[in-house]
């Protein structure tokens, strides 16, 4: 009897072992990019890879143009991230389109901006989706100058640029 479950656990070690190198040799060039460092630049570039064919009539500007889309004051900015983050700290006089509210809330949120105005959305960090989700969106309702930032918050607040707080 204890012969059976010696045998049950040599098998299922085989088993895992053969699951292990079947894995790392099915997604050997990603261990080798790890092992190197060179793993963080190459996934961005898989993202960045799988955006430009997602949301192909987004455009997309960078933290200066963004910056510099502000200074004018020209630009309504629209922020993509959760109420509770936007409420703690946000890019002055942007609105709120939380995550949740993607698909119901953005049509109620712009009904009084000009379909011609200047938008820029933007969300936390580099590796958020929802501004080109929510700026997707905007222009499937017809607004005909939307841009995706896609630094993030996080990035514009570390630049020292002005933030506000509240609604």
């Amino acid at each position: 009897m204890s012969r059976g479950w010696r045998q049950d656990l040599a098998w299922a070690g085989f088993i895992l072992g053969a699951a292990v190198l079947f894995g790392l040799a099915q997604q050997w060039p990603l261990v080798r990019a790890s092992w190197r460092g060179e793993l963080a630049p190459r996934l961005a570039q898989v993202r960045d890879q799988r955006r430009a064919e997602q949301f192909q009539g987004v455009k997309t500007v960078n933290l200066a143009q963004a910056y510099a889309l502000f200074e004018q004051g020209q630009a309504r900015f629209i922020d993509a991230r959760p109420a509770d983050e936007f409420n703690e700290l946000h890019v002055p006089k942007s609105l709120n389109i939380p995550p949740d509210r993607v698909s119901a809330g953005v049509a109620e949120k712009v009904a009084g901006l000009a379909k011609d105005q200047e938008i820029v959305v933007y969300c936390g960090q580099v590796s958020c989706d929802l501004a080109l989700k929510v700026a997707e969106k905007l222009q499937a309702l017809g607004f005909t100058r939307v841009t995706a930032y896609l630094g993030g918050f996080r990035a514009w607040d570390e630049a020292g640029y002005p933030a506000d707080t509240g609604k």
